[in-house]
């Protein structure tokens, strides 16, 4: 028996053994991150159990067709004191990921942690844990099937959802023979592909459009032209009446410029915070800058967040990048 076959198991004994879930995913959750939440969620309902669903900052709206999105709560509702003997964690690179979420644990809690990042330290408790699988959906599919439960419609669309936006559309090079056939597999329960993709990958709101705009006329550069960034202070969020998941993807159209190695974005989240985003091509592993930073994620997806300001955010990140790309950001 491998040791990912030996984790499930322990992972089905965890989900059997207990009856009160607290499931929580990483803090400005993805696709992924919620896909991956309700399909626990709808696991669980499988086994008789109960739940409460948590993330930090919330859910984006984009994956509100998702089933039970509206029980996904965030740390402004009022959870009623409520403490959890067993907490489930999807999707979250390291512990901080989660969020300030330790005032809902219990102090017996024991934590499954199912994730694919590179950069996870098997935090939990129980850790299934493989960093070759495109998606955490791709785990919990595995998961589900060690379990003996039945797909459901709902289970799927949420499989669907996570293994299609972490893989761009079954474009990035993590895209696999596995998870194709899992895809393929999932459109026999009803999954509509095209609707999933129109939700998730081609939808744009009209501030994502007004952000875009103002953050292209800051693209830099630098290091031999090697790295290209653009910009977002609070200011651009406010005018163009955007928040911060009209940020995502700016990232993209940085690394996508030809004979850029790694593309980063400088999202001014909150005064004296950046959230710093990496999209690396082929040279430059930055789920190794991430983590030196104290974030994480993949070697050509990765990201972290740092206190002070947007310039301070640039000379550390590009620091970091001259020394993995052996060229300074002024050459």
């Amino acid at each position: 028996m491998t040791d990912y076959r030996r984790a499930l198991e322990e992972a089905v004994r965890f989900l059997r053994e207990h009856d009160r879930f607290l499931i929580l995913s990483h803090v400005n959750p993805d696709g992924d991150a919620i896909g991956s939440t309700l399909a626990v969620a709808a696991m669980l309902e499988q086994l008789g159990k109960s739940y409460v669903l948590v993330n930090e900052s919330g859910a984006p709206d984009k994956f509100s067709f998702l089933p039970r999105f509206e029980r996904i709560c965030n740390l402004s509702q009022d959870l009623a004191g409520d403490t959890f003997s067993a907490v489930i964690a999807v999707d979250c690179a390291d512990a901080s990921r989660m969020g300030d979420v330790r005032h809902l644990f219990a102090p017996d809690a024991a934590l499954l942690n199912i994730d694919h990042h590179p950069t996870n330290d098997a935090f939990g408790a129980v850790n299934v844990i493989r960093t070759d699988a495109a998606a955490t959906a791709e785990i919990l599919y595995d998961l589900n099937e060690a379990a003996g439960l039945p797909i459901t419609e709902d289970f799927a669309l949420c499989i669907y959802t996570g293994l299609l936006t972490d893989t761009g559309g079954f474009r990035y090079s993590n895209t696999s023979p596995y998870n194709m056939e899992i895809a393929a597999r999932l459109l026999r329960y009803g999954v509509n592909p095209g609707d999933v993709a129109e939700r998730c990958l081609e939808v744009i709101t009209l501030s994502h459009v007004k952000l875009l705009r103002q953050a292209l006329q800051t693209l830099r550069m630098s290091h031999g032209n090697l790295v290209a960034s653009v910009f977002v202070s609070r200011q651009d969020l406010e005018s163009a009446g955007a928040d911060r998941e009209d940020a995502g993807g700016l990232v993209n159209y940085c690394r996508n410029i030809e004979g850029v190695e790694v593309g980063v974005s400088f999202v001014e989240a909150e005064p004296g915070t950046v959230k710093v985003s990496l999209r690396a091509r082929s040279r430059v592993d930055v789920s190794e800058i991430a983590k030196q930073l104290g974030g994480g994620g993949h070697a050509k997806a990765a990201g972290c967040t740092l206190r002070g300001t947007l310039a301070e955010a640039q000379e550390r990140v590009w620091n970091a990048l001259g020394q993995a790309l052996g060229v300074n950001a002024d050459e």
